[in-house]
């Protein structure tokens, strides 16, 4: 394969996966042309141990946290030449043909713009972990397959967004519609990036050929906690705010409004219900932020035929939501 390809790693107290992820690239059939390790400003000696027994990896340490999008984004432009740029967790441990499954689809669909693995829980490897994400008209983002049989999701579909824990993306394309919005910190920041594409017209991919093992929160330490709650309850109101034209929004609200109160009651029954709600408020608050900063998608009619399919996917995604995705 002649594509120059890039894999990014976010790093931060990582250390006890490095070893896995890392010796799974060594591994690979098809070698990625650099592979990069942001360290997010680890405690636990996560860079030395990098530097020390992986010399052929590029390592980028920051002084502090940046979050899962400062550091993608620096692993992005320090990916300056390549044609793709794969983004990969820490805690994965990715099959050997996975590089050459994932660039192989991209050479051969222009116009895809992010192509997601089949990612499998690490303690069950049976199981799926995420087999493609969507979102639908009640604001929820969600991954399909999670915790069903492996086989079931053998076929390759279209997304809504890929998962970036383990996924390509093609760079020509990041060069057009900008790369991770850092105002997201960390939690659906791929959807945005996901959904921006879609807007232009580039469509996203599952490939269950290209496979990776996945421990799963091992940086936030847990599926709900406190950073995960707030993060995600403000995220969800920018992203809303981000790709949705104002008609668009008015048009899903009678569903985004049930949506939201449900998950308030949701987290409020887990412990987390204030966590959620002041979310919520430092959604509305970084809307504001994002609007003055000019990272509001603008609205244009030579994309309205993108809108009504987009805009179609999410009444069809709230249905396959409640059933098997």
């Amino acid at each position: 394969m002649s594509a120059k390809t890039s894999v990014v790693i976010p790093n931060y107290n990582g250390i006890a996966y490095l070893e896995d992820c890392l010796e799974a690239m060594r591994a690979q059939r098809v070698k990625p042309d650099r592979i990069i390790v942001v360290d997010n400003g680890s405690t636990d000696g996560s860079a030395e141990y990098v530097r020390t027994f992986y010399p052929e990896v590029q390592l980028i340490a920051k002084e502090t946290n940046t979050g899962f999008c400062g550091a993608v984004n620096t692993g992005i432009l320090a990916s300056e030449g390549m044609d793709y740029c794969i983004l990969l967790n820490n805690d994965t441990r990715a099959d050997p043909d996975f590089t050459r499954a994932l660039i192989r689809v991209m050479e051969k669909n222009p116009r895809v713009f992010s192509a997601q693995a089949r990612m499998l829980r690490m303690s069950e490897p049976d199981l799926i972990d995420d087999a493609g994400d969507l979102y639908c008209s009640l604001g929820w983002a969600f991954a399909r397959g999670k915790g069903r049989p492996a086989e079931e999701y053998g076929r390759r579909t279209e997304i809504f967004f890929a998962c970036a824990g383990a996924a390509i993306y093609r760079m020509s394309v990041l060069k057009k519609i900008g790369l991770f919005d850092e105002n997201h910190f960390a939690y659906l920041e791929d959807c945005d990036i996901g959904w921006r594409a879609r807007i232009r017209g580039y469509r996203n991919l599952y490939i269950p050929e290209a496979k990776v093992l996945h421990v799963g929160s091992a940086t936030s330490g847990s599926v709900y906690n406190l950073f995960k709650v707030k993060n995600t309850s403000r995220n969800s109101i920018y992203l809303i705010s981000k790709n949705m034209p104002a008609p668009q929004i008015l048009l899903n609200l009678p569903l985004l409004i049930p949506g939201f109160a449900v998950k308030a009651v949701f987290f409020t029954l887990k412990g987390y219900g204030k966590e959620y709600l002041f979310g919520i408020g430092q959604g509305f608050r970084m809307s504001a932020k994002g609007k003055k900063e000019g990272r509001i998608v603008r609205y244009e009619s030579r994309y309205f035929k993108n809108y009504v399919r987009i805009q179609a996917e999410l009444y069809i995604n709230t249905v396959r939501r409640f059933l098997r995705s």
